[in-house]
């Protein structure tokens, strides 16, 4: 989650969200489901900012721009409350995020010694984890750092929550094999063509304490499923 920089403009850009308010808008015209697309985008970079709307407060607020009336609380102490609630937000979202960044450690590395003690799973001195779900080719070739695979793919978090498939998409993908994450490069460099791994990959070895988009958090171990189709 972000918080959006200037407070000002996300209460100058909330007065085209006027009309959508109780959800009882009509959307037939072109004008009104676009302003209800506008609705929507307003009210995603709103979101960091929910615990804290009063939402009579920020449609009064919308009413007395759009009708040219005074603001009923001078700008500067407007300002000056924004930007002390906004400080707060940002506190609120760092220590959230730190919480997150510590449980995921723990359940993590929990989840990986529980996974290694599991009958046929190996585990590599990097501390990648992986599991011959069906063997390839015997004696096949195994993709080099320099080549192209392509490869059908699941990708879990530990609680099975899916965040990419390549099944689901109904094609595989093709792509380097140095150009994912570590722990994903380092298991297809393990397979032979025709062969399906489970790769348990830990957090060091994805996107680490960052995490990476909405979906994969800070420390988060991931789950691949995978099928090397080929090597180019």
């Amino acid at each position: 989650m972000r918080l959006c920089g200037k407070w000002t403009e996300i209460f100058a850009v909330t007065t085209l969200t006027a009309c959508q308010a109780g959800g009882t808008a009509t959307l037939e015209t072109d004008d009104q489901i676009a302003s209800y697309g506008f609705g929507l985008d307003i009210g995603r970079s709103l979101e960091p900012t929910v615990s804290h709307l009063d939402r009579d407060a920020l449609l009064q607020g919308i009413v007395d721009l759009l009708d040219g009336s005074e603001p009923a609380v001078p700008l500067d102490q407007i300002a000056e409350v924004t930007e002390r609630v906004g400080t707060l937000i940002r506190e609120e979202q760092n220590a959230e995020f730190e919480s997150m960044t510590e449980s995921n450690r723990v359940e993590g590395e929990a989840y990986l010694a529980s996974n290694a003690e599991k009958d046929g799973v190996m585990v590599t001195a990097s501390g990648l984890q992986y599991e011959v779900l069906r063997e390839g080719e015997p004696g096949g070739a195994q993709p080099l750092p320099a080549n192209q695979v392509t490869i059908h793919y699941r990708g879990t978090l530990i609680d099975g929550t899916e965040f990419d498939s390549s099944y689901s998409r109904g094609q595989p993908a093709t792509f380097g094999v140095t150009g994912v994450i570590p722990g994903f490069s380092e298991g297809l460099q393990l397979m032979t063509v025709g062969s399906q791994y489970r790769l348990v990959i830990p957090a060091q070895m994805a996107y680490g304490p960052q995490g990476t988009g909405s979906d994969i958090g800070p420390n988060a171990a991931l789950i691949f499923e995978i099928e090397l189709i080929g090597i180019i």
